[in-house]
């Protein structure tokens, strides 16, 4: 019964985590469309900085060995992303939006493959978080799921809005979301087998999953704010990432088991 609850649970965390961030995506979409990349950049950083990094450095890892994961975890996101601009350069340019030429080849991609390449690592962390606390007590595995849906909801319209962002329809940007979701419980099943021998290897898997949201953050979403605009929208767009940032982090105080 262990086993089923933690699937149960983990399946139930992956898909309502990302059903919800959608609703909310969908609703804010149609009317503040032009300030949910300030919004996703605060997400995603508050995510990496104020949630899986001090979760990965509480443990007993060297923090060299924290540092170092968390550098090679830049650069190779930063190659990720290089391999997909190649892919994507002799992309269609002849759509219905007026864009400059090369756009296309220039944005297909940019930052959602890494973004859902940490998102499913951080998925799969907390399945194999929610298996130990199963394992540990049903009670605290419930609590512990309960948690890890409110704090994903904030990550997952990060999430949803940087694949929108990377040219991804809607439907896709959910559907891609969704099986990214599903990593948690492969993270449950396989916690539930192997929670012992896994738990030395998984503050690097935070560090990795920290790694990919910084750098989409800082090299695709923060470059796209940086244009002159007036006083208003200056402080408009500030407040959006600090709202962000504020969701992190009242999810992460307020909501963590």
């Amino acid at each position: 019964m262990t086993l089923f609850y933690i699937v149960v649970a983990t399946l139930a965390g992956g898909l309502l985590s990302v059903g919800a961030a959608a609703a909310l995506t969908v609703g804010l979409l149609t009317r503040v469309v032009r300030h949910l990349v300030s919004f996703s950049a605060g997400v995603l950083l508050g995510t990496a900085l104020l949630n899986v990094l001090p979760e990965a450095f509480e443990s007993t890892a060297s923090p060299f060995s924290l540092f170092a994961t968390l550098l090679g975890g830049l650069l190779f996101f930063f190659l990720l992303e290089k391999a997909e601009l190649y892919r994507h350069q002799h992309h269609h340019e002849g759509d219905s939006h007026h864009h400059h030429h090369g756009f296309d080849a220039q944005q297909a991609g940019r930052g959602g493959w890494s973004v859902l390449m940490g998102d499913s690592i951080h998925n799969f962390c907390d399945g194999i978080i929610i298996a130990a606390a199963f394992l540990a007590d049903t009670r605290l595995g419930l609590v512990t799921a309960v948690a890890i849906i409110a704090h994903e909801i904030p990550q997952e319209v990060g999430d949803y809005i940087v694949l929108l962002n990377a040219g991804l329809s809607r439907r896709r940007a959910l559907l891609y979301n969704a099986l990214s979701g599903l990593a948690a419980v492969v993270g449950g099943v396989t916690g539930f087998f192997i929670v012992g021998p896994w738990r030395a290897y998984f503050p690097y898997l935070l560090v990795v999953a920290a790694s990919s949201f910084i750098y989409v953050s800082v090299a695709d979403l923060i470059p796209q704010l940086q244009h002159r605009l007036s006083l208003r929208d200056t402080v408009l767009q500030l407040a959006w990432l600090a709202g962000g940032l504020a969701l992190v982090l009242l999810a992460t105080h307020w909501l963590h088991p």
